[in-house]
């Protein structure tokens, strides 16, 4: 039968002191782009504290809400295929398994994708963890014309098993009431040959110590060759692991092929199995129109123009409406006719002192400097980026893209899951620097780190820059074919100079729809309310050390210095301080060329070889600071290295052969 729902009955909230002790737990698993963040919200209301889970760069997620009359504590884990991890992330979620005991453990699957996801429901059952399977994205599995037996699948997993739709909350009250509910019996447990059982019921005999899943669990890691699973036994057996090995060994020797692929092909047996009496798929063999344009999105050839295309509609939304249009309207008409003015004549009359006075207003006061720039033209250009990235977001298109740009990707060190960091740099490398943690190898997360700081101009800073080209096609062009040149070639360089493993890549692709509404405002504003906290703060301190740097002298000192390089790759001296200003924020220093364009001091090549030397520039103190705390004082320390006297270079080389060229802009 299908999925059918009920409206909802229960109500949950969230409170943003959350306080767990005492609480029940539950903890949703599943792997990634299968709406686990959806069902989370819908179950605490909204998101509560995000942190480090000990140990480790990977983010948890928890929350607190209330269903019927009771109170749990919600956990959204990272992304997880298998309880034999792979990524960091899957190590995360099964130690939160082991180690956080839960009472409900959520298991949320794409219903149209139920073969490939029963594998881990299987396991969480041989586990002896309390699972309900949740089957999310019904809607788009009906669409798709398939049928699942929800009463028969129950039967033959031995589980609860609801439907959802969590976008729409859908059967959402079927959720939380058997969530409720729950009452734990165990799932049904399935037989792999005579051989495996033998060395699965011998291993547990020689298991005399407990753990928090089961001992059948434990075994099959085991005979799977886990390092982690492998390790926590001989610290809890000691000299008694020798058994241990021994029956692994022995039972190698009765295969050809590796123990995880026999166990593994065991368990696909049964799935399909499963899914064969509870299924019924009307698909025909033809594609539906979504499922085209999904496959056009990734084709390497036709995929390329539908880039190119959302490349233009982001640069008309944010590149024309936010940074031009926007962006006048704030500057020369609300700050320059209206709260410029009214700030300076009311701090003049009320501080007689000259000194004072410029912290607050004239050039670069924190007022006439510092909240205008944040407000007048980095808001807006943020906050349309904002928009047109939860857009993107929410139509499915940023794994489609992953796709697409995964063989490139693989010539510089990375996969197609780096495009989720990379794309988030054109909105703040900051944030970005921090989600490279989801990558799965050292030498990954280092080369996207170096790759952000480097060669992704952040959306304020990139904004500025469209503003700066608006109506320079030509200038456009050389800046970009610079900046993806650059991108390409370091990140190419450092992967050959870097050692380590070839990046494997494989990623869950969610339905393509139409973006909701909700989703796109609740991302959008959240996203803002985050920039006026953690950002405009920033701007006033960087105001603060401006007015200081320059009343001391200070910052005169760096100018100075600065003004060599600056002279060296054909700029005026007066762009030395926009490049200092780019240190303390990079939207900072290309809002200082903005002002310098305005004036009439830069144009032609200079503003082009300005434009690319300054997105190539030490990223700035947010984005440095975080890559410090992700990277070490060390790495961080040899990026700037690299990265300072490398702008300076590309720079030279632009003007030289721009001159060279006799190109005219």
């Amino acid at each position: 039968m299908n999925a059918k729902f009920k409206k909802s009955r229960g109500s949950c909230h969230s409170n943003v002191n959350v306080t767990v002790e005492g609480l029940g737990k539950i903890v949703l698993v599943g792997s990634p782009n299968v709406g686990k963040s959806v069902v989370f919200g819908n179950l605490t209301g909204k998101y509560v504290t995000v942190s480090n889970y000990p140990g480790t760069t990977v983010e948890v997620t928890r929350g607190k809400g209330r269903l019927g009359s009771k109170e749990f504590e919600v956990i959204d884990t990272p992304g997880m295929y298998s309880l034999l991890p792979i990524t960091e992330e899957e190590r995360v979620t099964r130690s939160m398994l082991l180690e956080e005991s839960p009472d409900v453990v959520v298991q949320v699957a794409d219903a149209k994708s139920i073969e490939r996801l029963l594998h881990l429901t299987l396991q969480l059952i041989e586990a002896e963890l309390p699972v309900i399977l949740d089957l999310n994205l019904m809607d788009e599995a009906e669409r798709l014309g398939l049928s699942i037996d929800l009463n028969l699948l129950e039967q033959e997993l031995g589980i609860p098993v609801v439907a959802t739709v969590a976008t729409e909350n859908r059967g959402m009250d079927v959720l939380k009431e058997g969530i409720i509910k729950y009452n734990k019996e165990g799932g049904q447990g399935f037989k792999y040959d005579a051989v495996i059982e033998a060395a699965i019921d011998n291993l547990q005999k020689t298991l005399k110590t407990e753990y928090n899943i089961s001992k059948r669990v434990i075994a099959l890691l085991l005979l799977q060759d886990d390092p982690e699973i492998k390790a926590l036994v001989k610290e809890k057996m000691g000299n008694g692991y020798a058994d241990v090995g021994r029956i692994i060994e022995e039972t190698k020797k009765r295969y050809s092929q590796p123990l995880n692929y026999v166990i593994t092909l065991a368990r696909q047996k049964v799935v399909s199995s499963i899914v064969e009496r509870v299924a019924i798929s009307t698909i025909s063999k033809g594609m539906d129109f979504r499922e085209r344009l999904s496959r056009l999105m990734m084709h390497p050839l036709w995929g390329i123009p539908m880039l190119l295309l959302a490349i233009y509609g982001l640069y008309e939304f944010v590149g024309v409406f936010g940074a031009q249009v926007s962006v006048d309207f704030l500057e020369n008409k609300v700050f320059g006719e209206y709260i410029n003015p009214f700030a300076t004549n009311l701090v003049s009359s009320i501080i007689p002192w000259k000194v004072i006075q410029e912290l607050f207003v004239h050039q670069y006061g924190i007022i006439t400097l510092g909240i205008r720039y944040a407000i007048a033209i980095i808001l807006p250009i943020v906050t349309t980026f904002f928009i047109a990235f939860s857009i993107i977001e929410d139509t499915g298109y940023l794994p489609r893209l992953a796709m697409l740009i995964d063989r490139l990707f693989k010539k510089i060190g990375l996969n197609g899951r780096a495009v989720i960091p990379i794309v988030l740099g054109f909105g703040c490398d900051t944030m970005a620097t921090m989600v490279t943690r989801t990558l799965e190898t050292k030498r990954e997360r280092i080369i996207a780190t170096l790759l952000l700081s480097l060669a992704i101009p952040c959306s304020a800073q990139m904004g500025v820059i469209l503003a700066l080209l608006a109506g320079n096609v030509k200038g456009l062009w050389i800046f970009v074919s610079v900046m993806a040149i650059i991108f390409l070639f370091v990140g190419f360089l450092v992967a050959k100079i870097m050692p380590g493993e070839k990046p494997i890549f494989y990623m869950e692709m969610p339905p393509l729809r139409w973006p909701k509404f909700s989703n796109v405002f609740t991302k959008t504003y959240t996203r803002v309310e985050w920039y006026f906290k953690e950002i405009l703060p920033l701007f006033i301190l960087a105001s603060i050390l401006i007015w200081a740097g320059r009343i001391t002298g200070l910052f005169d000192l760096v100018i100075n210095i600065l003004s060599y390089p600056v002279g060296w790759i054909g700029l005026p001296t007066e762009a030395a301080t926009a490049f200092l200003y780019g240190f303390f924020r990079r939207d900072f220093g290309a809002a200082g060329l903005y002002d310098l364009k305005d004036a009439g001091i830069l144009s032609g090549i200079p503003l082009i070889v300005s434009i690319v030397t300054l997105a190539l520039f030490m990223p700035c103190i947010a984005q440095f600071s975080i890559t410090i705390k992700e990277r070490g004082l060390k790495m961080a320390l040899g990026m700037a290295a690299f990265i300072f006297p490398f702008a300076f270079f590309v720079g030279f080389l632009v003007n030289k052969i721009l001159i060279g060229m006799g190109v005219v802009l």
